[in-house]
């Protein structure tokens, strides 16, 4: 009797010690995300049409984009610190030009980061009502249909393949990431690479806003 007492004790301060480390990282988490809010809005819903909605998007996808701009002028840095980290096991992290977040990025720790990643990724995306054409946001659906839909699942709203959520984002920020794409000042995945490349060739160069006024038609 007294040893399962013992243990049941034991397990009751064990699950009182989780509890509380999970609180505190609640706690901590939160005060991180406060630091965001001016440009990225309240849970991470911007109001703003040239910075990105970070709510819904995967911790993969936000760690891979904070550790790219943290290390962004050292690429063997990174490619380190991922390989050192089974939390960014499955973090791909891909160079990208940056106006401050370049500079922001570099005063997080890595576990910090990782705090932002989960946060964010566990609020609900608000999407904005925005100004779009409506033949070219007819025309973009079928052109999310046969290019993007495999990866950026429903409609662009998927967000478990640890790629960007589309669906709702602002038109604004989603044309000039294309055109960083676009001009090599941001890299991407081979089979994004191809497809863009694809679409362009087949489809013209409309296309790109043609997909911008679908995804800026999602409200929902």
């Amino acid at each position: 009797m007294q040893i399962i007492t013992r243990l049941t004790a034991l397990l009751l301060l064990g699950a009182l010690q989780i509890n509380h480390v999970m609180a505190d990282q609640g706690a901590a988490a939160n005060m991180l995300a406060d630091t965001c809010v001016a440009c990225h809005g309240n849970d991470g819903n911007s109001a703003g049409p040239a910075i990105p909605n970070l709510a819904g998007m995967s911790p993969n996808y936000l760690m891979g984009a904070m550790l790219a701009y943290k290390y962004d002028d050292d690429e063997d840095k990174l490619e380190s610190i991922i390989e050192s980290d089974t939390d960014f096991e499955d973090v791909e992290a891909f160079p990208r030009y940056s106006t401050i977040m370049g500079r922001l990025a570099k005063g997080y720790k890595e576990e910090e980061i990782k705090l932002l990643a989960n946060y964010f990724s566990s609020e609900t995306p608000v999407r904005p009502t925005q100004a779009f054409d409506s033949a070219k946001a007819d025309q973009g659906k079928k052109l999310h249909d046969k290019y993007c839909e495999k990866c950026h699942e429903n409609e662009g709203r998927f967000a478990d393949d640890d790629t960007g959520v589309l669906a709702g984002q602002w038109k604004p920020f989603f044309l000039y990431t294309m055109s960083d794409y676009k001009n090599g000042d941001r890299a991407m995945p081979k089979k994004m690479k191809t497809k863009l490349e694809e679409m362009a060739e087949t489809e013209g160069p409309e296309a790109i806003e043609e997909l911008a006024a679908y995804y800026s038609s999602i409200t929902d």
